[in-house]
């Protein structure tokens, strides 16, 4: 018996705690963080850590217990994550942009024990959310906040000591809520071996420059936040701040010789509009990693025009996180492949990859099929939630909800989301491609495509435009536009123009909200 359990502890590979601590130790002097006039090297980063956690353990805080944090971007937020990965607890990030109801459900949801606050941003709500959530046993400050045990100031009383992960990889790691397009978020339950394939398959598989300096602008709880550790392990440099802007992205890369950043494809089409950008020193950026949303392929051949060749873009989804495709620098080929543009690249060696009818049959090449997913990166399921569980595992597989077309050189092409199809006569239309046709237009600078209820068609295809600053097109142009490259099927039935797309706290084109707008007006 105690042989067979010690070969079940050799055969472990590494938690989440077990990489933090391996990059600490080789950090050393080099520089970790940087926020602000702030700067954490490696191993005051590791002395931090280490008295946390003992702090933690003192006020009763032990193995499997539920944490969360709520806080702007800063590096304490993560040294939070770290003891929570070194002591094997669960711990849910919260948004920063989520409404207080949502906050409210998914403490309560995830049943977390004590809440790790930032006091400026959040403090106000903090006392109400402790107040709406009776299974709050402590609330802790990450600085003095009324109320609550400011735990920064608590480690004084600790000596630095080694730094000891307790997890195995099957032990929960994480909680992370989904958007709730499509009602209450959902609790994705991640192990510490999905956090870990995540972090070693970003090392192989991405196109990182061999100086690594991070700019982090959104916000942490969300991608941005899950490079941290691969950073940390390559020992480069996170560098934080609060919000996107482009007059502060420009600033920052400027004054910390950024190499790589994450990037919306809204954040990037901000950046090509701003006035600052022709005179911009951004020659230090080698690897811009964009992704959480679809690009329009002309502004991404923009975008290449004046940074260069640099785009890297991921995909992953809450269920399966940031490392089920990648489309590489190498990839991004205007000129012998501009097709792959609209391409989310090919799969990485974290997943089993298939596209799937609902039978769970594999499609053949070229038509369009779900995209199924297993394998050390895929979520065992939602937090006490077998219903949706059973709903999104079928056949054996995780069904994602993206809909996707391969072609013969392996490289997928997403061209909805499942939910946002639209049925039009009976036919299937994928909104995704003709947004890619709209963007050829030169006088388009954004388009978002969806369904409205109609008496004929049951839905009819629609069109919103975004034109950029002065130019100015027919509505009949752009039908005839997607007419010749899409049919007749495609063709928008109605195009109106408007100021601005409206999108989520991330970034993200929020069609929900666009949808709801119309039926609202309807």
């Amino acid at each position: 018996m105690n042989n067979t359990l010690q070969n079940i502890a050799l055969s472990d590979g590494p938690s989440m705690g077990h990489l933090l601590a391996t990059a600490i130790q080789r950090g050393g002097d080099a520089i970790a963080f940087i926020h602000e006039d702030r700067q954490i090297s490696y191993r005051d980063f590791g002395r931090i850590l280490s008295r946390l956690v003992q702090a933690l353990h003192a006020r009763g805080l032990r193995q499997g217990d539920s944490i969360a944090t709520l806080s702007a971007n800063r590096p304490e937020a993560f040294i939070v994550t770290a003891a929570s990965h070194l002591m094997g607890m669960r711990i849910t990030w919260i948004s920063p942009l989520s409404s207080e109801e949502d906050h409210a459900y998914i403490l309560a949801d995830a049943g977390v024990k004590a809440l790790f606050v930032d006091p400026v941003p959040f403090g106000e709500r903090a006392r109400r959310l402790c107040e709406r959530t009776p299974g709050i046993a402590q609330c802790f400050g990450l600085g003095p906040l009324d109320g609550c045990e400011d735990i920064l100031a608590a480690l004084a009383a600790y000596e630095p000591g080694p730094l000891e992960p307790r997890a195995r990889p099957q032990d929960d790691c994480v909680v992370v809520y989904t958007g709730g397009t499509t009602g209450r978020p959902k609790g994705v339950v991640h192990s510490h071996l999905v956090q870990v394939t995540m972090s070693i398959t970003q090392m192989a598989e991405w196109d990182w420059p061999a100086e690594l300096r991070f700019l982090a602008l959104s916000p942490i709880t969300h991608a941005a936040g899950a490079v941290i550790p691969t950073v940390l392990m390559r020992s480069g440099t996170f560098v934080t701040t609060a919000g996107f802007d482009a007059d502060r992205f420009i600033d920052l890369v400027e004054r910390h010789r950024i190499t790589a950043t994450f990037l919306v494809p809204t954040m990037i089409y901000v950046l090509l509009d701003h006035p600052r950008l022709p005179t911009a020193r951004l020659d230090s950026l080698a690897l811009i990693v964009y992704g959480a949303a679809a690009m329009l392929p002309s502004r991404l051949v923009e975008a290449m025009e004046r940074f260069g060749p640099i785009f890297m873009q991921l995909y992953g989804q809450s269920e399966a996180p940031m490392a089920v495709t990648v489309l590489r620098q190498r990839d991004h080929d205007p000129v012998n492949h501009p097709q792959r543009l609209a391409s989310c690249g090919t799969p990485t060696s974290a997943v089993q990859l298939r596209l799937l009818d609902d039978a769970g049959q594999e499609v053949p090449e070229g038509e369009v099929g779900e995209i199924c997913l297993r394998g050390p990166l895929v979520t065992r399921g939602y937090l006490d939630n077998p219903e949706e569980t059973a709903a999104a595992w079928r056949h054996g597989w995780l069904y994602s909800g993206d809909l996707a077309r391969r072609d013969a050189d392996g490289f997928l092409y997403i061209v909805d989301r499942s939910k946002d199809m639209v049925i039009s006569g009976g036919f299937n239309v994928f909104p995704r491609e003709i947004e890619d046709v709209l963007s050829r237009h030169p006088a388009v600078a954004g388009a978002a495509v969806i369904g409205v209820p109609d008496a004929k068609w049951g839905e009819a295809v629609k069109a919103v435009v975004v034109c950029k600053p002065g130019a100015q097109v027919e509505a009949s142009e752009l039908i005839a536009l997607v007419k010749q490259y899409k049919g007749a099927v495609y063709a928008p039935k109605t195009v109106d123009f408007v100021a601005s797309l409206p999108v989520t706290g991330l970034g993200k084109l929020d069609k929900k909200a666009l949808r709801a707008l119309y039926r609202a007006a309807a």
